[in-house]
């Protein structure tokens, strides 16, 4: 077999080196600008765990709701469908959990186009720049989360269906926003989290002043 080898024109050859780097320059450039934090195995392990404490709890309650009579629960009908519930929400947890510690894929990513989550059930992916209006903390007891404000929160609810839209129309219904991101699934701080989102979001509004 004969092999013909074909050479390009020395001006072509420049052009394309320096086309192939632009190229390289402006892929340098996205990945410079994109953050990816991962998911913590161990925080998600030992959520895991905490639910199946709660689960086994809950199966003891449900089978001997009397044993479980207090000065504040005193029906035991009422106190076995307690327990029914912290199965059916824990057990929920517990799969959720298994699914995360399998989940290889980014927990948060933070880059040109926008936040893509990955955080918790609720997690719509994509939230683009152009469409978020703000970024607030909420706090419930102890716990903090991000909550993320767009201009269209219905373009986000139509994205998803089932079990996972019902969780974002909740949100919607108790904060004005069906996103939210959380750090307790990631290695990463509250803290850190919400000076990440906020600075470039800051960052991306100065890009585009007239949005």
């Amino acid at each position: 077999m004969v092999k013909i080898a074909t050479f390009a024109k020395p001006e072509n050859v420049s052009g394309q080196h320096k086309n192939a780097k632009t190229n390289e320059l402006l892929m340098n450039k996205k990945i410079m600008n994109r953050i990816e934090i991962p998911l913590s195995k161990s925080k998600i392990f030992l959520m895991v765990v905490g639910s199946i404490v709660f689960v086994v709890l809950g199966i003891l309650i449900t089978i001997s709701p009397d044993t479980f009579i207090s000065a504040h629960f005193r029906n035991p009908n009422e106190i076995r469908l307690g327990g029914i519930a912290g199965i059916i929400f824990f057990g929920a947890a517990v799969f959720y959990g298994i699914g995360k510690l399998l989940d290889k894929t980014p927990g948060l990513i933070v880059d040109d186009n926008g936040i893509t989550d990955n955080t918790n059930a609720s997690s719509v992916g994509l939230i683009n720049w152009v469409d978020i209006t703000e970024i607030k903390t909420q706090q419930i007891k102890s716990t903090k989360f991000i909550l993320i404000f767009t201009s269209n929160p219905e373009k986000y609810l139509e994205k998803v269906h089932g079990f996972k839209r019902k969780l974002m129309q909740a949100n919607m219904k108790m904060y004005g926003t069906p996103l939210s991101i959380i750090s307790n699934t990631l290695k990463l701080s509250y803290t850190d989290m919400e000076q990440l989102l906020n600075n470039k979001l800051n960052g991306q509004r100065e890009t585009m002043p007239n949005r």
